[in-house]
């Protein structure tokens, strides 16, 4: 069996009981580095198969290989594996290679959840996930979503928001929201939501600022009725109160 585990934001609390229990229990365990490092207490003793950042299409092949054999393999990633994470990799190569194994998804709490619980209740409304990462997807479409997303007032996720090689991209995203949203839309940040360094704060579109912000913070920009009472988040979802 080829398991695909999520692991959370960050901290075994947030794990699901699932993804501990199949962690616990498969010898070899394949990931990137730092998601090693995040379980590394529940990998004594087992065999690992590391790999560092972009290896993802590298690790995806030895985990099938590993599962052909006919031995359990877990393959990990953060957040929820099916989330902009491992999931859709490994079962593309195993399809496009015509390999027939045995994979269970673990699903895990991804980074919105993560930061919304935190942040108080700001998906209570619909919303959608975006990321503003070019790397796979060209920035002219990530543009044309971003605006249609802004268009229909969603509350907005944004993954991947900025790095040191695309350090434009989220402001460049912020102001096309503003074609739609007041410059005073409420604005959630999340940064290393449930690890120790972990960042929890409101702004507003005009206030962020993006120097905060990293490829381990998770944004979620309100919709025009989101709001911030008592320190928490809040989009509401429509009652009648």
């Amino acid at each position: 069996m080829l398991y695909i585990v999520g692991l959370g934001p960050g901290s075994k609390a947030l794990m699901t009981q699932e993804a501990i229990d199949v962690i616990k229990n498969t010898h070899t365990i394949v990931g990137y580095v730092t998601y090693i490092h995040l379980v590394e207490d529940m990998l004594k003793g087992k065999k690992l198969v590391v790999t560092g950042m972009r290896g993802e299409i590298e690790r995806s092949k030895k985990a099938i290989e590993i599962a052909q054999t006919g031995e359990d393999v877990a393959i990990i990633s953060s957040g929820d594996a099916g989330i902009y994470g491992m999931a859709g990799l490994v079962l593309e190569l195993a399809a496009k290679e015509d390999v027939h194994i045995d994979v269970k998804v673990v699903p895990g709490v991804t980074a919105s959840i993560g930061a919304a619980a935190a942040l108080g209740a700001p998906l209570m409304n619909d919303f959608c996930h975006i990321s503003l990462s070019d790397l796979m997807t060209p920035w002219d479409v990530i543009k044309e979503r971003v605006d249609a997303a802004a268009k229909a007032d969603f509350v907005i996720c944004l993954y991947n928001p900025r790095s040191k090689g695309r350090p434009n991209n989220l402001r460049e995203a912020l102001d096309i929201m503003l074609k739609y949203k007041d410059e005073n839309t409420v604005v959630g940040i999340g940064k290393d939501v449930a690890r120790k360094r972990e960042i929890i704060k409101t702004t507003t579109i005009k206030d962020l600022d993006e120097t905060e912000i990293n490829m381990t913070s998770i944004v979620i920009v309100g919709n025009k009725n989101t709001y911030v009472a008592d320190g928490h988040m809040i989009t509401p979802r429509g009652y009648t109160l």
